[in-house]
């Protein structure tokens, strides 16, 4: 049976699957990326995993997987292939789609993991339909895909979709990459954590316990919800104006709120556009299988664009 790999490459874990034509899930695996053993040992558990799936595909349906699709995280050159940076895994201008095709005898796609993740809100997912979408992911920071026609934006340089660094708030709170005042200090759901365990004095406190104490109307709480939500529809405003999407699907932790996300942030954004088109502003359906989904799409993708060009005279 013709099927493809996908991997989807966390920070701590590797999320994994074999993938039929019909975008049937036909294994499922997961690893860790050994990231405490240094960059190197983190590529040589991706490759290790990559020729592990392979085997198990020729075992179990009698030939390889015909491509690979691959998400990693950090800076992401898809052109070349190469895995630029990623602080949380340390590596540093992998060649990762050649070492993995040389590995699998298979050719690969390399993307970045919230536009791969995206990739899959939007064709199969809670974007289904939309010719134009964006995708936000609201997690430690907060990062996006612009979606075209069932395909992702990369970039001229591939950085596409960084919606977290929208300057939101000027001489704002100073931000890792350099600015002040950047979407995701505010409204990513690392931002909510730490000032919901400033205002509760609970160390310990993320996110989620924020949300639970909004539903129980905690008035610090609701004050910390409230500068999130505000933030957040800010720089979704900006982005809205920017690139008209029909729908906007929301993911990542902070998402996981459900209606004590959506239904503030629907009403903050409806009070702040002017001659702007309101989009669908829906929760993502997917969840963590996003990542492994999109990058099985990225094989299949990269199949199709090479069968067409073989058969062109």
């Amino acid at each position: 049976m013709r099927h493809v790999i996908a991997l989807d490459v966390g920070g701590t874990g590797m999320k994994a699957a074999l993938v039929g034509a019909d975008g049937a899930l036909l294994h499922r695996a997961r690893r860790a990326t050994s990231r405490d053993r240094g960059p190197d040992a983190v590529v040589d558990a991706i490759l290790g995993f990559a020729a592990d799936l392979r085997e198990h595909g020729v075992e179990r349906f009698g030939e390889p997987a015909a491509a690979a699709g691959v998400a990693v995280p950090g800076i992401v050159d898809e052109a070349n292939g190469v895995a630029v940076y990623a602080a949380n895994l340390g590596w540093r201008d992998v060649p990762l789609r050649a070492r993995l095709a040389e590995r699998l005898g298979a050719p690969v796609a390399l993307g970045h993991d919230v536009r791969t993740g995206g990739l899959a809100e939007g064709r199969i997912g809670a974007g289904r339909g939309a010719d134009r979408f964006l995708f936000v992911a609201l997690g430690t920071g907060i990062a996006g895909a612009i979606g075209v026609d069932g395909r992702v934006e990369a970039g001229a340089h591939g950085f596409a979709g960084e919606i977290g660094h929208i300057v939101v708030r000027p001489d704002g709170a100073p931000c890792p990459c350099g600015q002040r005042g950047c979407l995701e200090r505010y409204a990513s759901a690392a931002a909510v954590g730490e000032a919901w365990a400033a205002a509760s004095g609970d160390p310990d406190a993320d996110a989620a316990h924020c949300a639970k104490a909004v539903a129980a109307a905690d008035p610090g709480a609701l004050r910390v919800w409230h500068t999130a939500v505000d933030a957040l529809a800010d720089g979704l405003v900006t982005a809205l104006t920017l690139l008209d999407p029909r729908t906007l699907v929301i993911g990542g932790g902070l998402a996981e709120a459900g209606e004590t996300l959506f239904t503030p942030l629907r009403e903050a954004v409806r009070r702040r556009v002017t001659f702007q088109r309101l989009p669908e502003i829906v929760p993502a359906d997917l969840g963590d299988s996003a990542g492994c989904l999109g990058a099985g799409l990225l094989a299949w993708d990269l199949l199709e664009s090479t069968e067409r060009t073989e058969v062109t005279p």
